[in-house]
């Protein structure tokens, strides 16, 4: 939270927005794709600490359960939804993509924002998804994807899948159509399939620039990834275990 927010993905910049706008924004989209009314039922699955679901329950005014495999999670994202006076409007619940625990036809819509890439069989997530959402409703997703440029011949685009893989938790990245193939043998209907990444964005910045590195030291969570800091970060974080000021596993999460 400190270094992203209660947001926990990715989105370009448009010119002159701050790096929570634009992920507000790219919610906002996503929500109204959705078609929802005001008190509709939605399900978010993977929520994080819900920063998402609150945003866009505000948004369209529905009724957003999120779902999230951490118990730390539902418990941080149910007292931040407290302290923002949305826990009405929002709940978070600990449970599995793969064995959600409400029954068929539960929600008007579902969403997933860069979650779904961490099920261990895709076909079986979007199906689980496709039991508990009302006939004719909408699932909306932002999912991780390799594109036709991808050459599973070249290095260094093979490194950059296997560390996005390891660093995002993903077990593994799909192709765009493989992606698209397996919600159509869950049974869905694809309506509508771009790559984000080539949305017109004069004067902004792509959503990979949190991830490069730079010297400013202001500029988070940039400034860990310059070649010093990539040396010295894991040794401040496992100082701060040792005196038990961080959580034991930080250095190795990070």
């Amino acid at each position: 939270e400190c270094g992203w927010g209660t947001s926990f993905h990715f989105a370009d910049r448009r010119r002159g927005e701050t790096a929570a706008q634009s992920l507000a924004r790219h919610e906002y989209l996503l929500a109204g794709k959705l078609g929802v009314m005001k008190d509709a039922r939605v399900l978010e699955c993977g929520c994080g600490v819900g920063g998402a679901a609150r945003n866009i329950a505000r948004f369209t005014g529905a009724q957003v359960t999120g779902v999230t495999p951490s118990k730390f999670q539902v418990e941080r994202g149910n007292h931040l939804s407290r302290l923002e006076g949305i826990e009405h409007h929002v709940q978070l619940v600990h449970a599995d993509i793969l064995r959600l625990p409400f029954a068929d036809n539960s929600f008007d819509a579902v969403y997933a924002i860069e979650s779904t890439c961490h099920a261990p069989d895709r076909v079986a997530a979007y199906a689980e998804i496709r039991r508990v959402l009302k006939p004719r409703g909408i699932f909306a997703c932002y999912e991780w994807c390799l594109t036709d440029r991808f050459d599973p011949s070249n290095d260094n685009h093979r490194r950059i899948r296997e560390t996005i893989e390891a660093a995002d938790g993903s077990v593994k990245l799909l192709h765009a159509s493989s992606a698209e193939g397996a919600l159509r043998r869950a049974g869905f209907e694809p309506l509508e399939s771009r790559d984000c990444a080539l949305d017109s964005n004069p004067g902004g910045q792509p959503w990979y620039l949190p991830l490069t590195a730079t010297w400013n030291p202001l500029d988070w969570p940039r400034f860990e990834f310059n070649p010093a800091m990539v040396v010295a970060m894991p040794r401040l974080l496992r100082l701060g275990e040792s005196l038990q000021l961080l959580p034991r596993g930080t250095a190795r999460m990070q």
